[in-house]
Protein backbone atom coordinates (compact mmCIF):
# COMPACT_ATOMS: atom_id res chain seq x y z
CA UNK A 1 0.00 0.00 0.00
CA UNK A 2 1.43 3.42 -0.89
CA UNK A 3 2.50 5.21 2.29
CA UNK A 4 3.38 8.84 2.99
CA UNK A 5 6.65 8.88 0.99
CA UNK A 6 5.00 7.32 -2.06
CA UNK A 7 2.14 9.84 -1.95
CA UNK A 8 4.58 12.74 -1.55
CA UNK A 9 6.65 11.43 -4.47
CA UNK A 10 3.42 11.30 -6.48
CA UNK A 11 2.46 14.85 -5.46
CA UNK A 12 5.84 16.24 -6.48
CA UNK A 13 5.60 14.39 -9.77
CA UNK A 14 2.15 15.64 -10.76
CA UNK A 15 2.48 19.21 -9.44
CA UNK A 16 4.34 20.72 -12.44
CA UNK A 17 1.75 19.26 -14.83
CA UNK A 18 -1.32 20.38 -12.84
CA UNK A 19 -0.65 23.62 -11.02
CA UNK A 20 -1.99 26.73 -12.79
CA UNK A 21 -3.57 24.56 -15.50
CA UNK A 22 -7.23 24.62 -16.56
CA UNK A 23 -9.31 21.46 -16.34
CA UNK A 24 -10.64 20.71 -19.82
CA UNK A 25 -12.30 17.36 -19.17
CA UNK A 26 -13.08 14.85 -16.43
CA UNK A 27 -13.61 11.22 -17.46
CA UNK A 28 -15.16 8.70 -15.07
CA UNK A 29 -15.11 5.11 -16.38
CA UNK A 30 -17.11 3.57 -13.56
CA UNK A 31 -19.43 4.73 -10.78
CA UNK A 32 -16.69 4.83 -8.19
CA UNK A 33 -13.94 3.01 -6.37
CA UNK A 34 -14.00 2.49 -2.61
CA UNK A 35 -16.69 5.18 -2.54
CA UNK A 36 -18.83 6.52 -5.42
CA UNK A 37 -17.38 9.25 -7.58
CA UNK A 38 -19.19 12.58 -7.15
CA UNK A 39 -21.66 12.36 -10.07
CA UNK A 40 -21.39 16.09 -10.81
CA UNK A 41 -17.57 16.11 -10.78
CA UNK A 42 -17.17 16.99 -14.49
CA UNK A 43 -19.48 19.98 -14.10
CA UNK A 44 -17.71 21.06 -10.92
CA UNK A 45 -14.22 21.00 -12.44
CA UNK A 46 -14.45 21.75 -16.17
CA UNK A 47 -13.08 25.20 -16.91
CA UNK A 48 -11.64 25.63 -13.42
CA UNK A 49 -8.00 26.46 -12.67
CA UNK A 50 -5.91 24.23 -10.40
CA UNK A 51 -4.29 26.50 -7.83
CA UNK A 52 -1.91 24.09 -6.11
CA UNK A 53 -1.35 20.54 -4.92
CA UNK A 54 -0.93 19.32 -1.36
CA UNK A 55 -0.91 16.23 0.80
CA UNK A 56 -2.46 15.25 4.12
CA UNK A 57 -1.16 11.93 5.35
CA UNK A 58 -1.75 9.51 2.48
CA UNK A 59 -4.27 11.77 0.73
CA UNK A 60 -3.30 13.81 -2.33
CA UNK A 61 -5.03 17.21 -2.44
CA UNK A 62 -5.68 19.12 -5.67
CA UNK A 63 -6.75 22.63 -4.72
CA UNK A 64 -9.24 24.77 -6.63
CA UNK A 65 -10.72 28.15 -5.75
CA UNK A 66 -14.05 26.54 -4.84
CA UNK A 67 -12.89 23.30 -3.22
CA UNK A 68 -10.44 20.42 -3.06
CA UNK A 69 -10.23 17.18 -5.03
CA UNK A 70 -9.15 14.44 -2.60
CA UNK A 71 -7.38 11.45 -4.14
CA UNK A 72 -6.34 8.27 -2.34
CA UNK A 73 -4.32 5.54 -4.06
CA UNK A 74 -5.81 2.70 -2.03
CA UNK A 75 -3.91 -0.58 -1.84
CA UNK A 76 -2.41 -0.74 -5.32
CA UNK A 77 -3.28 2.44 -7.21
CA UNK A 78 -1.00 4.88 -8.94
CA UNK A 79 -1.27 8.10 -10.91
CA UNK A 80 0.43 8.79 -14.23
CA UNK A 81 0.75 12.00 -16.23
CA UNK A 82 0.31 11.13 -19.91
CA UNK A 83 -0.11 12.72 -23.30
CA UNK A 84 -3.54 12.57 -24.86
CA UNK A 85 -4.25 9.48 -26.90
CA UNK A 86 -2.25 7.03 -24.80
CA UNK A 87 -3.98 3.64 -24.99
CA UNK A 88 -6.14 2.74 -22.03
CA UNK A 89 -5.28 -0.19 -19.79
CA UNK A 90 -7.60 -2.33 -17.77
CA UNK A 91 -8.30 -0.63 -14.42
CA UNK A 92 -7.73 2.93 -15.75
CA UNK A 93 -10.75 4.39 -13.96
CA UNK A 94 -10.37 8.19 -13.88
CA UNK A 95 -8.83 10.89 -16.10
CA UNK A 96 -8.34 14.56 -15.33
CA UNK A 97 -7.49 16.33 -18.60
CA UNK A 98 -5.76 19.70 -18.23
CA UNK A 99 -4.60 22.41 -20.56
CA UNK A 100 -1.01 22.06 -21.63
CA UNK A 101 2.12 24.09 -21.94
CA UNK A 102 4.56 23.40 -24.75
CA UNK A 103 3.85 19.65 -24.45
CA UNK A 104 0.11 20.06 -25.16
CA UNK A 105 -2.82 18.83 -23.09
CA UNK A 106 -1.95 16.37 -20.34
CA UNK A 107 -3.94 13.59 -18.71
CA UNK A 108 -3.71 12.68 -15.03
CA UNK A 109 -4.84 9.03 -15.02
CA UNK A 110 -5.68 6.91 -11.99
CA UNK A 111 -4.99 3.18 -12.35
CA UNK A 112 -6.37 1.09 -9.49
CA UNK A 113 -6.67 -2.70 -9.97
CA UNK A 114 -8.13 -3.45 -6.55
CA UNK A 115 -10.44 -0.39 -6.49
CA UNK A 116 -9.65 0.59 -2.90
CA UNK A 117 -8.68 4.10 -3.96
CA UNK A 118 -10.88 7.19 -3.93
CA UNK A 119 -11.61 10.38 -5.82
CA UNK A 120 -13.76 12.70 -3.70
CA UNK A 121 -14.73 16.37 -3.70
CA UNK A 122 -14.80 18.76 -0.74
CA UNK A 123 -16.40 22.12 -1.49
CA UNK A 124 -15.21 25.12 0.52
CA UNK A 125 -18.86 25.83 1.29
CA UNK A 126 -18.96 22.54 3.22
CA UNK A 127 -16.52 23.83 5.84
CA UNK A 128 -12.85 23.53 6.68
CA UNK A 129 -10.98 20.78 4.84
CA UNK A 130 -9.51 19.50 8.12
CA UNK A 131 -13.05 18.66 9.23
CA UNK A 132 -13.66 16.32 6.28
CA UNK A 133 -14.67 12.90 7.60
CA UNK A 134 -11.50 11.26 6.20
CA UNK A 135 -9.11 13.90 7.54
CA UNK A 136 -10.44 15.12 10.87
CA UNK A 137 -9.03 12.23 12.91
CA UNK A 138 -5.51 12.40 11.48
CA UNK A 139 -2.54 13.17 13.70
CA UNK A 140 0.29 15.62 13.12
CA UNK A 141 2.38 15.45 9.95
CA UNK A 142 5.76 13.86 10.78
CA UNK A 143 7.80 16.18 8.55
CA UNK A 144 6.72 19.47 10.13
CA UNK A 145 8.13 21.28 13.15
CA UNK A 146 5.20 20.29 15.37
CA UNK A 147 6.27 16.65 15.40
CA UNK A 148 8.88 15.64 17.99
CA UNK A 149 9.60 13.30 20.88
CA UNK A 150 7.73 15.53 23.32
CA UNK A 151 4.51 15.07 21.35
CA UNK A 152 4.92 11.29 21.16
CA UNK A 153 5.67 11.08 24.89
CA UNK A 154 2.74 13.33 25.87
CA UNK A 155 0.18 11.56 23.70
CA UNK A 156 1.12 8.01 24.77
CA UNK A 157 0.94 8.24 28.57
CA UNK A 158 -2.35 6.32 28.58
CA UNK A 159 -1.71 4.17 25.53
CA UNK A 160 -0.89 0.62 26.60
CA UNK A 161 -1.03 -0.85 23.10
CA UNK A 162 2.30 -1.87 21.49
CA UNK A 163 4.14 1.11 20.04
CA UNK A 164 3.99 -0.34 16.51
CA UNK A 165 0.19 -0.38 16.66
CA UNK A 166 0.08 3.14 18.05
CA UNK A 167 2.19 4.43 15.17
CA UNK A 168 -0.05 2.72 12.62
CA UNK A 169 -3.24 4.11 14.15
CA UNK A 170 -2.50 7.52 12.64
CA UNK A 171 -4.23 9.60 15.33
CA UNK A 172 -0.98 10.83 16.93
CA UNK A 173 1.29 10.98 13.91
CA UNK A 174 -0.04 10.44 10.41
CA UNK A 175 1.43 8.56 7.47
CA UNK A 176 3.84 6.21 9.28
CA UNK A 177 2.69 2.97 7.67
CA UNK A 178 3.88 -0.56 8.19
CA UNK A 179 7.18 -0.35 6.30
CA UNK A 180 8.38 2.88 7.84
CA UNK A 181 7.17 2.02 11.35
CA UNK A 182 9.27 -1.17 11.28
CA UNK A 183 12.34 0.67 9.98
CA UNK A 184 11.96 3.61 12.39
CA UNK A 185 11.60 1.38 15.45
CA UNK A 186 14.70 -0.53 14.40
CA UNK A 187 16.73 2.66 14.01
CA UNK A 188 15.53 3.88 17.41
CA UNK A 189 16.33 0.52 19.06
CA UNK A 190 12.77 0.03 20.33
CA UNK A 191 10.94 -3.29 20.27
CA UNK A 192 7.66 -3.07 18.34
CA UNK A 193 6.04 -5.03 21.18
CA UNK A 194 6.81 -2.44 23.88
CA UNK A 195 3.75 -0.73 25.38
CA UNK A 196 3.69 2.88 24.19
CA UNK A 197 3.18 4.19 27.72
CA UNK A 198 6.41 2.52 28.94
CA UNK A 199 8.75 4.29 26.53
CA UNK A 200 10.77 7.16 27.99
CA UNK A 201 10.91 10.71 26.69
CA UNK A 202 14.55 10.22 25.63
CA UNK A 203 13.67 7.15 23.58
CA UNK A 204 10.77 9.00 21.98
CA UNK A 205 13.16 11.77 20.99
CA UNK A 206 15.21 9.15 19.20
CA UNK A 207 12.12 7.60 17.59
CA UNK A 208 10.82 10.93 16.31
CA UNK A 209 14.21 11.66 14.75
CA UNK A 210 14.26 8.21 13.15
CA UNK A 211 10.78 8.67 11.67
CA UNK A 212 11.73 12.05 10.21
CA UNK A 213 15.01 10.82 8.74
CA UNK A 214 13.60 7.61 7.26
CA UNK A 215 10.58 9.28 5.66
CA UNK A 216 12.76 12.03 4.19
CA UNK A 217 15.23 9.49 2.81
CA UNK A 218 12.42 7.42 1.30
CA UNK A 219 11.03 10.48 -0.49
CA UNK A 220 14.45 11.29 -1.95
CA UNK A 221 14.78 7.70 -3.18
CA UNK A 222 11.35 7.68 -4.80
CA UNK A 223 9.58 5.63 -2.16
CA UNK A 224 9.41 1.85 -1.99
CA UNK A 225 8.37 -0.51 -4.75
CA UNK A 226 5.90 -3.00 -3.30
CA UNK A 227 3.24 -4.68 -5.41
CA UNK A 228 2.09 -2.12 -7.96
CA UNK A 229 3.45 1.22 -6.76
CA UNK A 230 5.34 3.22 -9.35
CA UNK A 231 6.00 6.93 -9.54
CA UNK A 232 4.25 9.32 -11.90
CA UNK A 233 7.05 9.00 -14.45
CA UNK A 234 6.73 5.21 -14.46
CA UNK A 235 9.93 4.58 -12.52
CA UNK A 236 10.20 2.47 -9.40
CA UNK A 237 11.36 3.66 -6.01
CA UNK A 238 14.59 2.41 -4.50
CA UNK A 239 14.19 2.77 -0.74
CA UNK A 240 13.41 -0.94 -0.37
CA UNK A 241 17.06 -1.65 -1.18
CA UNK A 242 18.06 -0.04 2.13
CA UNK A 243 15.66 -1.89 4.45
CA UNK A 244 17.20 -3.08 7.70
CA UNK A 245 14.29 -5.23 8.90
CA UNK A 246 11.18 -4.96 6.74
CA UNK A 247 10.53 -8.09 4.64
CA UNK A 248 13.88 -9.59 5.79
CA UNK A 249 12.59 -12.40 8.05
CA UNK A 250 15.33 -14.95 8.71
CA UNK A 251 18.03 -12.78 7.13
CA UNK A 252 20.94 -11.73 9.41
CA UNK A 253 20.55 -8.31 11.00
CA UNK A 254 22.81 -5.78 9.27
CA UNK A 255 24.02 -4.62 12.71
CA UNK A 256 24.45 -7.75 14.84
CA UNK A 257 23.91 -10.76 12.58
CA UNK A 258 20.91 -12.11 14.50
CA UNK A 259 18.17 -13.42 12.19
CA UNK A 260 15.37 -10.89 11.73
CA UNK A 261 12.10 -12.03 13.27
CA UNK A 262 8.59 -11.73 11.86
CA UNK A 263 5.43 -11.60 13.97
CA UNK A 264 1.80 -10.56 13.41
CA UNK A 265 0.46 -7.43 15.07
CA UNK A 266 -3.07 -6.38 14.25
CA UNK A 267 -3.08 -8.62 11.14
CA UNK A 268 0.02 -6.87 9.80
CA UNK A 269 3.50 -8.37 9.58
CA UNK A 270 6.09 -6.82 11.88
CA UNK A 271 9.82 -7.31 11.32
CA UNK A 272 12.42 -6.62 14.02
CA UNK A 273 15.74 -7.64 15.56
CA UNK A 274 15.33 -9.11 19.04
CA UNK A 275 18.90 -8.09 19.96
CA UNK A 276 19.05 -4.54 18.60
CA UNK A 277 15.50 -3.64 19.64
CA UNK A 278 14.71 -3.81 23.34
Amino acid sequence: MPELPEVEVTRRGVAPHLEDRIVEDVILRRDGLRWPFPPDLPALLKGRRILSTGRRGKYLLINFEHGVLIVHLGMSGHLRVLSEGIELKKHDHFDLVVSGGPEGRRVLRLHDPRRFGAVLWHAHDDGELEQHILLRGLGVEPLIDGFDGALLYRETRKRNAPIKQVLLSGDIVVGVGNIYACESLFRAGISPKTAASRISRARYDKLAGAIRDILAAAIVQGGSTLRDFIAVNGQSGYFQQTYFVYDRAGVPCRNCGTPIRQIKQGQRSTFYCAVCQR
